[in-house]
């Protein structure tokens, strides 16, 4: 009779361990300052060094970096450093660096923090991500989080692996935050303004998102230096799955605004195509600093010893039975005065939304209105009025302006804080996610739905060209 009474005061005491075991383990964010600690796995792109670009009072400024050795890691860190030392505004990031080959091991085995931050090699990171779920911990990653349908299975078991762990795992949607994207949005949604989505055609889809980017360009005030698995779609990913990842985003958030969009029955891709951007030995020394390409690029060259990289795509699909299309370019320096552009449009039953970033615009993003309802041309016009006025609460400041058959919208600048600035809104909101201790319901199948979208582009591509 003891030894039974033993037994099961024993197991109650271990019940109650263990339970205050998983207590410990389990960080229950509340916002207090230094909470959340940073770990930096592998950053090979300069937006790993973004997301620090400005300190919040709830991340802990002591940051461990876990890498191999060599140049990317090295830059990251000179990123850093140039934050610490700007005359402006500097930061004061304390970073602990451990490189070595065994560096996700050693991370996983220490785990010094409760937050992954990810930007570097596309062909990894879904394997870092799983196994960073996998271990209890947060993960904001940088788009993109898979590149291809093997990587999309495994990012599939990442989410479901947050979740049985009860941690957040959330990619870096910056363009959300860009203001002519965000009039877009609250101007399609006034039905008033806008009517309702068209469902357009293959030919003719309801809303398109275009963006031509560039391979030399300047960051932060320097030249970028990129690495030159940049150039290997095998790495980095082909243009189909890699910047296409926030325009596929932009539709769905825009369009379908908090909607659960369900992938095995939202997504029905109709074409897709892919074409490289030649990159000559002058212009790959550049923007990487290396005098050769190395031996993993060379199946890449053509007959001329010109680098051809699949860095340009188009695709057309279907979503929640609307037609969309999506278009991304990538040259290699912007002409005189340029720089990445964008173009956007919406077609509605009364209005257009449209984002436009070309010469004429001094490659600025602009909003523009076009009434498409002739019989209610008037109505529109003074429902677009009223709309901006009303917006020009949150907004202060906004205004229209004629121009020909269009309706400018003008923004302040203000509100135009740039793109990298935008890093540091997306990881103040993902702080808020920890706080609540979740994402919004729609996220994670939006996401899964997104990276379904790119990777079965990539799959009509490539089937076509073959």
């Amino acid at each position: 009779m003891k030894s039974i009474l033993f037994l099961i005061v024993f197991s109650l005491v271990l019940f109650i361990f263990g339970c205050d075991t998983v207590k410990e383990q389990k960080m229950n964010f509340t916002g207090a300052k230094g909470e959340v600690k940073i770990i930096t796995v592998d950053p090979g792109h300069f937006h790993a060094a973004l997301v620090q670009k400005v300190m919040y009072d709830q991340v802990n400024p002591v940051v461990h970096v876990y890498a191999p050795e060599g140049s990317d890691v090295a830059d990251h860190l000179h990123r850093i450093e140039g934050f610490n030392t700007r005359e402006n505004d500097p930061t004061n990031w304390e970073e602990k660096v451990s490189t070595g080959p065994d560096f996700l091991e050693k991370m996983l085995q220490e785990k010094p923090g409760n937050l992954v931050v990810l930007s570097g090699n596309n062909r990894k990171k879904t394997e870092y991500i799983k196994a960073a779920v996998d271990a209890g911990l947060n993960v904001l990653a940088d788009k993109p989080m898979c590149i291809n349908k093997q990587g999309f299975e495994l990012l599939k078991q990442a989410f479901l692996s947050a979740q049985n762990n009860d941690v957040l795992l959330y990619d870096i949607m910056t363009e959300r935050y860009e203001i002519t994207t965000i009039l877009q949005k609250e101007l399609a949604n006034m039905p008033e303004v806008f009517g309702t989505l068209q469902t357009g055609s293959p030919d003719e889809p309801a809303v398109t998102k275009e963006s031509v980017h560039h391979f030399f360009k300047f960051v932060a005030g320097n030249p970028i230096k990129r690495p030159a698995w940049y150039f290997d779609v095998s790495q980095q990913g082909e243009g189909l799955v890699d910047v296409t990842t926030h325009l596929v985003d932009l539709i769905q958030w825009e369009c379908f605004p908090e909607q659960i969009i369900d992938y095995t029955t939202d997504i029905e891709m109709l074409r897709a195509r892919h074409w490289p951007t030649l990159i000559t030995p002058a212009q790959f020394e550049k923007v990487t600093r290396l005098a050769q390409y190395p031996d993993y690029l060379k199946p890449y060259l053509n007959a001329d010893g010109i680098l051809e990289t699949y860095a340009n795509g188009e695709m057309i699909y279907k979503i929640k039975g609307i037609h969309a299309k999506v278009s991304v370019i990538w040259d290699y320096q912007a002409p005189e005065g340029g720089g990445d552009t964008h173009f956007s449009i919406m077609r509605g039953t009364r209005s257009d939304i449209v984002i436009k970033q070309g010469q004429a615009q001094n490659y600025r993003p602009e909003l523009y209105v076009s009434v498409s309802d002739p019989q209610n041309k008037v109505l529109v016009e003074a429902a677009l009025k009223k709309a901006i006025t009303q917006l020009q609460q949150q907004y202060p400041g906004i205004s229209l302006q004629p121009e020909g058959d269009l309706w400018h919208v003008l923004i302040p600048d203000k509100f135009r804080i740039g793109h990298e600035a935008h890093f540091g809104q997306v990881t103040e909101k993902y702080l808020g996610f920890l706080v609540k201790g979740q994402l919004p319901e729609w996220e994670t199948p939006n996401m899964i739905a997104k990276y379904f979208t790119t990777t079965t582009a990539l799959e009509f591509a490539l089937k076509k060209q073959n």
